[in-house]
């Protein structure tokens, strides 16, 4: 128990992180292919960067701090359709809508004092990545939503108050859940301004809205309390409120918004990920550390859960232009 409070109190500087942030403005992605002929802009948090080792590997140099993974769902659809799309990827971890929508960023890299310390922190702050987006944009992908949340705040404030709990209770509900419709709301007031602002940036471009995967499992009794390598001390009855009035409303959320403009629609990862959550033997998204290496992955996707975010996203984008 010693050591597993030691990693919680390393987890609250990396909380940030979870959910888990261009001067000048540096854009990913491979070099187009030459037939290529579409302008698309990869925008998001760290569910669409990548960020953690999990998802690959830092590919731009020098680094901005936003940490795109070469395993991320924008990088790979770059390699599997770059001769379709042209990719501008802005997308950056710890990202809140009005990041996306007006607001310059300080990205944090992977500096998470105490347990690391990032050699090139701190960042330049990068701009909004709705400055990416202009007249010739064709298509847009966009996934964010959990940071304007709060979800990394929850999820520590969950393991903290769980460790205490002998994984019995709602101790993290009891405290949390008169929150969570206000800020349910601000995502839904914000995300429809970010669309409307992208509207106006690129009228002619297809926005695709991307939800978030399954994190938790239906049945939470498969996930194992103290397994840091899952939710850690996070109890059962937390994980179903999670699942149930945070992170399910948040889809919601975020497809109602995608279905009052008519430009954009909404990409579900949710339904086909729900057997792959972060409890199940094939997982598609890591716990609050992975268990080999033992790195912090603060409930992130997995290369294999980019995959799967890829195969759906690249779907609408082919359905988006009259392809397939």
């Amino acid at each position: 128990m010693a050591r597993l409070r030691t990693r919680l109190a390393m987890l609250g500087s990396a909380a940030a992180l979870a959910a888990g942030a261009l001067a000048p403005l540096q854009l990913a992605g491979a070099e187009p292919a030459a037939a290529a002929s579409r302008q698309w802009v990869a925008l998001g948090d760290s569910y669409t960067a990548g960020v953690v080792p999990a998802a690959g590997d830092v590919f731009e140099v020098p680094r901005d701090g936003c940490e795109r993974t070469d395993q991320s769902y924008p990088q790979v659809i770059d390699r599997d359709l770059g001769s379709l799309f042209d990719l501008t990827n802005v997308s950056c971890g710890a990202a809140t809508i009005e990041d996306v929508t007006f607001r310059a960023q300080e990205p944090i890299g992977r500096h998470l004092p105490p347990f690391s310390e990032d050699p090139d922190y701190p960042f330049p702050a990068v701009p909004p990545q709705s400055a990416a987006v202009g007249p010739g944009t064709d298509v847009i992908t966009i996934g964010v939503g959990g940071n304007t949340l709060g979800f990394a705040g929850i999820l520590f404030q969950c393991l903290q108050l769980g460790a205490g709990s002998g994984g019995v209770g709602t101790p993290c509900k009891d405290e949390l859940a008169a929150d969570i419709p206000g800020r349910l709301a601000k995502v839904s007031r914000d995300y429809d301004e970010m669309l409307t602002v992208l509207h106006e940036r690129a009228p002619h471009a297809k926005i695709l809205s991307v939800g978030y995967p399954t994190v938790v499992p239906q049945d939470t009794s498969t996930c194992r309390y103290n397994d840091l390598a899952q939710f850690g001390p996070i109890t059962q009855g937390d994980l179903d409120w999670l699942r149930q009035d945070v992170l399910e409303p948040l889809n919601q959320a975020i497809e109602k918004s995608a279905g009052t403009h008519t430009d954009a629609s909404y990409v579900n990862l949710y339904d086909s990920s729900r057997n792959h959550s972060v409890c199940d033997a094939g997982k598609w998204v890591e716990g609050v550390f992975t268990r080999v290496p033992d790195q912090p992955a603060l409930v992130h996707p997995n290369a294999r859960g980019h995959r799967n975010a890829a195969d759906h996203v690249a779907a609408a984008m082919l359905q988006a232009i009259g392809v397939g």
